[in-house]
């Protein structure tokens, strides 16, 4: 009996722990895992305050902090609606973290083209255009709109994310697990990055 509870603990263990590294995989990481400070970044991609953070912190602190191994980065899919969502498969569509960064960089970069009007279709078939410049094939990009389990990876993240986080608006920063309040400048976001070096 003792024996069968051990192997049933290992099987319960060995099952958590996939799921543990499944569950992290799934966030769209940059730089090393044991950096001494890890941003955290909740944002949706239709939202313009999310656009002006990325836009003017991000590629500094790539520049200062990511590529020195001093910084982890990560980004977390919080979409507040259907254009967001499907922004954020797209992105999923490609395999190497660091091109999906840089698909990243370009939605942002043209928010103001893509994220417009109503109809879906439209927003889709701009969001497409803009994989398409990183070499993404239309097909697959169709095949990963209807992928439901990157729906749902992406869902099931801004859930976790809000019963963690309180997540109220985006983008909600957080640096080494502190909520970051500060301006949206890049002066004073290296004041506090380099306070938790």
């Amino acid at each position: 009996m003792q024996e069968i509870n051990k192997t049933l603990f290992r099987i319960i263990y060995c099952v958590f722990f996939l799921f543990s590294v499944s569950a992290e995989s799934k966030i769209l990481s940059l730089g090393e895992n044991n950096a001494k400070v890890t941003v955290k970044v909740f944002s949706s991609l239709t939202c313009p305050h999310c656009a002006d953070f990325h836009n003017i912190i991000f590629g500094n602190l790539k520049k200062d902090f990511i590529d020195k191994g001093l910084v982890k980065f990560e980004h977390h899919a919080f979409p507040l609606d259907l254009a967001a969502l499907n922004a954020e498969i797209i992105i999923r569509c490609i395999d190497s973290n660091a091109k999906r960064f840089d698909l990243l960089e370009k939605i942002y970069e043209k928010q103001k083209i893509w994220a417009v009007g109503s109809d879906i279709n439209k927003i889709n078939n701009s969001i497409k255009k803009i994989g398409s410049e990183l070499n993404l094939e239309k097909n697959q990009m169709n095949s990963c709109l209807e992928d439901e389990k990157k729906q749902d990876d992406i869902l099931n993240q801004r859930i976790e994310a809000q019963k963690k986080y309180k997540i109220e608006s985006t983008p909600t920063i957080f640096i080494n697990e502190k909520k970051y309040t500060g301006k949206v400048e890049y002066k004073h976001f290296k004041k506090v990055i380099e306070k938790n070096l």
